[in-house]
């Protein structure tokens, strides 16, 4: 008698892990198709991140007590409201902001933790924004960066972005610093 209830009991949890599957796959579809096609985009744009002058948008919030000691400046926070512009001069067209942090994290090495939302302000990507956050090891040519998401055109983005210093001026620390983004989204 035991085993009729057990050979029961096997069937029925074959039939809901059946069923739940079935439930999945049919949720998955769906979702595909209301998000509709995924596409690439290539953006390009400068980001102006000025410490000093008459339009800073770049300041610090925090530093530890040892922030000074080191070349690095490990520990310092600042907090941006940066430019985004077509060009690198700072009378380009701007195409959004750069906003979020910035903390050196490095002891031995000039390295950002970046944690910096892309506002989009003009153009087809009006409203939308890229989330990015990573390591910027700020003294190589060429930094790579993962885009971990976005909102608007750039819903479930993902991607990477790559920096290239364009102007460092080491009297000020103002930089332009010139992106080129390539991002998959629905």
């Amino acid at each position: 008698m035991a085993r009729k209830g057990y050979a029961v009991s096997k069937v029925t949890m074959a039939a809901v892990f059946l069923l739940a599957y079935l439930h999945i796959a049919k949720t998955a579809a769906e979702v595909k198709v209301k998000l509709g096609q995924e596409n690439i985009s290539h953006l390009h744009f400068y980001f102006h991140d000025l410490l000093v002058g008459k339009n800073v948008t770049a300041v610090q919030v925090a530093s530890a007590p040892t922030t000074h000691s080191y070349f690095t400046q490990f520990g310092l926070v600042r907090v941006m409201d940066d430019w985004l512009t077509e060009g690198p001069e700072a009378t380009s067209k701007m195409v959004g902001r750069a906003q979020g942090i910035y903390v050196s994290c490095g002891q031995q090495k000039v390295h950002l933790l970046m944690a910096v939302t892309f506002v989009f302000e003009s153009g087809k990507y009006n409203g939308s924004t890229l989330a990015m956050v990573g390591k910027n090891a700020v003294l190589e040519q060429v930094r790579e960066m993962p885009i971990v998401g976005g909102s608007g055109i750039f819903r479930l983005a993902r991607g990477y972005a790559l920096a290239r210093t364009h102007v460092f001026d080491r009297k000020t620390g103002n930089a332009v610093v010139e992106y080129n983004v390539t991002v998959l989204h629905y």
